[in-house]
């Protein structure tokens, strides 16, 4: 099994989650983060001028089979795609084990 951690802009949020739906990625969990990046300079948007040193991104957190990874991560790429600086990073670790408290089920069928 593989955790996949995405760390979006939020305005994509809803594209990521739709596409993730859509190739049936169905549970995944998300928080909204603070974080600094390499932008350094300042925005104006509407004539207010505004730092972008902190960062208002979306932190996504998916565990899915080791066959489902690379579909998952493409996904995302493209969803959350833009082409400019901000877009975020992803993240793929190992998971050793999952366990489905309510059943008690461990493995694959602990994250189904």
């Amino acid at each position: 099994m593989k955790q996949i951690e995405a760390i979006i802009r939020k305005s994509k949020f809803d594209e990521v989650k739709k596409a993730l739906h859509q190739i049936e990625v169905n549970f995944f969990s998300y928080w909204d983060v603070t974080g600094v990046g390499n932008e350094k300079q300042g925005h104006v948007y509407r004539g207010i001028s505004y730092s972008t040193s902190d960062i208002q991104r979306r932190y996504l957190s998916i565990v899915v089979s080791d066959e489902f990874a690379q579909r998952t991560v493409d996904t995302i790429l493209e969803a959350a795609y833009t082409g400019n600086v901000g877009d975020g990073k992803i993240f793929v670790s190992e998971i050793l084990e999952a366990y489905r408290i309510r059943t008690k089920e461990n493995g694959q069928s602990g994250i189904n």
